[in-house]
């Protein structure tokens, strides 16, 4: 059985993995092929299949966990597999055949509860815990923070969460002037969207409300619906908080713009690739 991230080129694959991505394609010569996305907890890699594909694509569908018999190559500087045959392996949870990020969910949970429990204001404290229940949290341990992205494996939307809160959490300490309560808060709510734009593992394919709304306005109409406690011009700036992060130039407060940029600085510091020396 090989680990996706133990691929080399120019050598034979076997293993089972999940279907996260399916489609069905033509070549300019006009020949059906099927264009996958294999995953497993180590990584994903593009795959392909060219011959036999009417009988092969009617044994699987997106979402399942197959076993792959197939060669690797390299192209355009990156691995792909050549498939060679597939079949359904039921025997597999394609759930935990995704992608996993590396630090421990429960350790990052327990981050989380730390810098609940550091928000002094009490309506906002509890607006907070209102969002994130039970439900949102195992939510968070098991979503991406984007589907296609930074963050991108399973656990990825708490780690980035946390990642984002505790910046905030620091820059208060260096600029006492920000409303630490504020931000923090707005920081650890800040992509509950997702929650709602995501569906589950493997394919952590956008919902219908989702790829429609975004997780942006998915996150304000929940923060409209739980956040009933607080006094209406901190409620307002909350949710404009939330609806900024994405675009600084639009903030219209020190808070705003500060978790733009602690959004952005987590979101770098994941993605951006460090050169060994």
């Amino acid at each position: 059985m090989t680990l996706l991230a133990e691929l080399v080129a120019d050598s034979a694959v076997e293993g089972v993995y999940a279907v996260a991505r399916k489609e069905r394609l033509r070549t300019r010569a006009g020949g059906a092929y099927l264009a996958l996305e294999l995953t497993d907890e180590s990584g994903r890699v593009e795959a392909r299949v060219w011959n036999d594909v009417d009988l092969l694509d009617g044994r699987f569908a997106a979402g399942e966990a197959v076993r792959v018999l197939g060669r690797v190559e390299s192209f355009r500087d990156r691995l792909q597999i050549q498939v060679r045959t597939l079949e359904p392996a039921p025997e597999a949870d394609p759930a935990k055949l995704t992608p996993a990020g590396r630090r421990d969910p429960d350790e990052l949970e327990g981050f989380l509860d730390f810098l609940i429990a550091e928000i002094g204001h009490e309506a906002l404290r509890e607006s907070v815990e209102s969002l994130l229940g039970a439900s949102e949290r195992q939510r968070l341990r098991t979503l991406p923070a984007t589907h296609e992205g930074h963050h991108s494996y399973s656990g990825g939307l708490l780690e980035h969460t946390v990642g984002v809160a505790t910046i905030c959490r620091d820059l208060c300490q260096l600029h006492p002037r920000l409303r630490s309560d504020l931000i923090l808060s707005a920081a650890l709510v800040h992509d509950l969207g997702r929650t709602l734009e995501l569906g589950p593992a493997p394919m952590f394919a956008p919902t219908s409300e989702g790829r429609l709304l975004g997780h942006v306005q998915l996150g304000l109409r929940l923060i409209e619906q739980r956040a009933t406690t607080l006094a209406p011009e901190l409620r307002a700036e909350l949710l404009h908080a939330v609806a900024v992060h994405h675009d600084g130039r639009s903030a219209r407060t020190a808070e705003a713009a500060a978790l733009y940029h602690a959004n952005q600085l987590d979101t770098v510091a994941q993605l951006r690739p460090v050169e060994e020396t």
